[in-house]
């Protein structure tokens, strides 16, 4: 069964038993979470929108950090230069169950 869920306004694609990176979600480690399903395909069934009865369970597995973008700003014969940077926030869930 493939499921279309949505989180913090993107899309994934997710099956039973897979693990992947979303946008920080509230939560503590091990804590279960069930997600909003766009989309479901099981037995050559599909289902679109508010006709769906799937409801995809998650657990989150750790809280961490991307890698860190710079943002470096400057204005020629100025003299004028700010570099910033910043790393973003994942939550790293893995799929339970899909029903």
């Amino acid at each position: 069964m493939i499921a279309i869920i949505k989180v913090a306004g993107q899309q994934f694609k997710v099956e039973k038993d897979q693990t992947l990176f979303v946008p920080h979600i509230e939560g503590k480690t091990g804590e279960a979470i069930n997600l909003d399903v766009l989309l479901a395909h099981a037995d050559g069934k599909l289902s679109v929108g508010g006709a769906i009865a799937t409801k995809v369970s998650a657990e989150i597995v750790d809280h961490i950090k991307g890698d860190t973008v710079i943002a470096y700003k400057t204005k020629r014969r100025k003299g004028f230069h700010k570099k910033k940077g910043h790393r973003t926030a994942y939550t790293k869930i893995k799929v339970t169950n899909i029903a």
